[in-house]
């Protein structure tokens, strides 16, 4: 019988992990003088990046997760969970659900530039980039084959499409801010690590040695820290990329107000001009009719 329970662990490591960043961030921002709070015009559409990704990450998922407790991959202790949805406790779904918003508050004490550098090979670095993802793919699947790397290859074989989707967006971009994504990644990743280790050495949950390499860092599974890093990775991937999306649309929506604005200027300045030009010629045909 697990001595702490799954809601037990939500409050020892994920609740104050989330109030104390939401905390901090809130104290930093508050400092920030006036004029620069300018350069943060970006994260006004932040959290609803953060509500994208929490949405996706929740329904791709829980198929994925289900699939693995139903394999028998990893299972929880007695009287650990309070209910089950599908073969998942609900504690399940609120760690899914949680972890987007408590890497999106850290990645948000990141410093990130608000312009976005030009690729000088786009295409070629957005090909590399999902040519390495389809690789993954194909390690995964791999993997699959054998009882002892069938969860490391369940993991590689499912972060794969996410990551050749992200890179294939930004690519070059997400590597210009690769000190971002490898310190927004690693620091949550780590965190969670041990929170993990800690929920095992309990018993909150049971990984399965027959679906393990047997491999461990510090004494967590190896399955468990891949999961962790890659997981973390969607996030600071895909909120950077949101912000790189909305940058974009914005600066087309730009380029179309100043269309439309300078168009309509030269219509107004070539209706002027004929105003101008057709004077003289009125003046003539009025002062023709009046000799009539």
């Amino acid at each position: 019988m697990s001595t702490l329970t799954y809601l037990q662990f939500h409050f020892a490591f994920v609740v104050p992990a989330v109030l104390l960043l939401a905390a901090t961030g809130f104290v930093s921002r508050s400092h920030i003088p006036e004029r620069l709070r300018a350069r943060l015009t970006g994260w006004r559409e932040y959290w609803g990046g953060v509500a994208i990704v929490t949405v996706v990450a929740l329904a791709y998922t829980t198929p994925w997760d289900n699939f693995l407790i139903g394999r028998g991959v990893w299972w929880y202790g007695e009287a650990a969970t309070v209910a089950t949805i599908w073969r998942a406790p609900v504690e399940e779904y609120l760690f899914i659900l949680v972890q987007p918003l408590f890497t999106a508050l850290w990645l948000a004490h990141l410093s990130v530039r608000p312009s976005w550098p030009a690729a000088s090979h786009p295409r070629r670095d957005r090909a590399l980039a999902v040519a390495a993802a389809v690789a993954v793919g194909a390690v995964g699947w791999r993997l699959l084959a054998t009882d002892a790397t069938f969860y490391l290859g369940a993991i590689l074989a499912w972060a794969a499409p996410v990551l050749a989707l992200q890179w294939a967006v930004g690519a070059p971009q997400l590597w210009a801010r690769r000190r971002t994504v490898a310190l927004g990644t690693l620091v949550p990743a780590t965190y969670l690590c041990l929170a993990d280790r800690i929920a095992i050495e309990y018993g909150i949950w049971i990984i399965a040695e027959q679906y393990t390499t047997g491999l461990t860092v510090l004494g967590l599974p190896v399955e468990e820290a891949t999961f962790f890093l890659v997981t973390n990775l969607f996030v600071v991937q895909g909120l950077l990329l949101y912000r790189l999306v909305i940058a974009r649309w914005d600066g087309e929506s730009a380029s179309d107000r100043d269309v439309t604005d300078s168009t309509a200027g030269r219509t107004v300045e070539r209706s002027h001009r004929a105003d101008v030009d057709t004077a003289p010629a009125d003046r003539l045909a009025g002062e023709a009719n009046g000799d009539e």
